[in-house]
């Protein structure tokens, strides 16, 4: 993926306290980053989700392109940290 492209999807994610409690929403649309991301880790077949594009007239294939590298970039960016066990 180019940094074009990757940078073009960034602007899809939108975060406003007035939307879903500033919650990363899609485009200021009342579609949450995690309603993406929870529907295809649970599965949801090719045809639902394009099922979820007919729903929602104003959802674009590339949302949820931009959904999926929002989470992707947020777990690359954790950090873990070695925690010491004390019996």
């Amino acid at each position: 993926m180019t940094d074009d492209t990757r940078t073009a999807l960034r602007k899809r994610i939108t975060m406003d306290p007035a939307v879903l409690v500033g919650k990363p929403v899609i485009r200021g649309m009342r579609i949450s980053v995690a309603q993406i991301v929870e529907a295809v880790a649970a599965g949801v077949p090719q045809s639902e989700l394009v099922q979820l594009l007919d729903d929602y007239p104003g959802l674009e294939p590339e949302d949820i392109q931009a959904a999926l590298l929002y989470a992707a970039e947020l777990v690359a960016a954790e950090r873990v940290y070695p925690v010491a066990m004390t019996a």
